[in-house]
C-alpha cells in the first residue's frame, strides 16, 4: 500500500477517470435534460478527451506539469461552466503539487484542498446550493480525514469517491441555485445535481485507478 502518489499513479488515476466519464455520460446527460440542455454528458466526454490528450502529450513527467496541462486543456471546453470550473480545479491543484517527485499524503490532501479553493474562486456556490460543490467539498474533507488517520493513498482516494457519491445523491433532495435548472425552481427537487455527479464519477475513477496499489 503506497504512501506517496507518484506520476505514473497520477496518470493511472486521471485515465481511469476519464473512462468512468465515458462509461456513465448518458447518465449525466439525463440528469442534465431536467433542467438544462441536457448536453452535460457529452460536454464531459469532450472534456476527458482533453484530458487524455494532455496525458499522452505531458513531456515532462512531473506530478505539477501533467496537472497544469491538463487543466489547460480543459479551459478551452465548451459548454457552460464545466471547463472553467475543472480547468480551475486541476490548475489549482497543479500550483499546490510543488516539484516534489511524489507527494505524501498531506501533501495529496492540500492538494485536493487547493483544488477546491480553486473552484470556489469560480463561483459563488456553496455546499446546499445543488452544484458539483455539493460533490466535491465532501470528497476533499474525506482525504484531510483519511490523511491525518494516516491511511494510504489508496484508501484516502476510496473514501473520498465514497464521499463524493453520497454528496451527489444528496442533491436530490436539493433546489437548485445556480445554471439553468434554477430556472425550474421546485421542479429541480428530485434530481441529482448533473455537476455533482460528475464529480462523483471522477473520484470512483481516481480511486479505481489506484486499486492495484490498495
Amino acid at each position: 500500500m503506497s504512501a506517496t502518489l507518484d506520476y505514473d499513479a497520477l496518470v493511472r488515476m486521471l485515465q481511469s477517470a476519464a473512462q468512468e466519464i465515458r462509461d456513465n455520460h448518458e447518465t449525466l446527460s439525463k440528469l442534465d435534460s431536467v433542467g438544462g440542455d441536457g448536453d452535460h454528458g457529452s460536454t464531459m466526454v469532450r472534456a476527458m478527451a482533453r484530458l487524455e490528450d494532455a496525458v499522452k502529450g505531458c513531456a515532462t513527467a512531473t506530478v505539477k506539469t501533467l496537472l497544469y496541462d491538463v487543466g489547460w486543456a480543459i479551459l478551452g471546453v465548451d459548454g457552460g461552466a464545466t471547463g472553467p470550473l475543472l480547468g480551475a480545479l486541476f490548475m489549482a491543484m497543479s500550483d499546490a503539487a510543488g516539484a516534489s517527485e511524489a507527494l505524501d499524503v498531506d501533501g495529496l490532501a492540500a492538494m485536493f484542498e487547493a483544488g477546491l479553493e480553486g473552484v470556489l474562486r469560480q463561483t459563488k456556490a456553496k455546499p446546499g446550493d445543488k452544484t458539483m460543490v455539493d460533490a466535491l467539498t465532501p470528497a476533499v474533507q474525506a482525504l484531510r480525514q483519511a490523511a491525518d488517520e494516516g491511511a494510504a493513498v489508496a484508501e484516502m482516494l476510496k473514501r473520498a469517491a465514497e464521499a463524493a457519491h453520497a454528496g451527489a445523491a444528496a442533491t436530490a433532495d436539493m433546489q437548485a441555485r445556480f445554471g439553468r435548472a434554477k430556472n425550474i425552481k421546485e421542479q429541480s427537487i428530485g434530481h441529482q445535481d448533473p455537476g455533482a455527479t460528475s464529480v462523483a464519477f471522477l473520484f470512483r475513477g481516481f480511486s479505481k485507478g489506484l486499486e492495484t496499489d490498495a
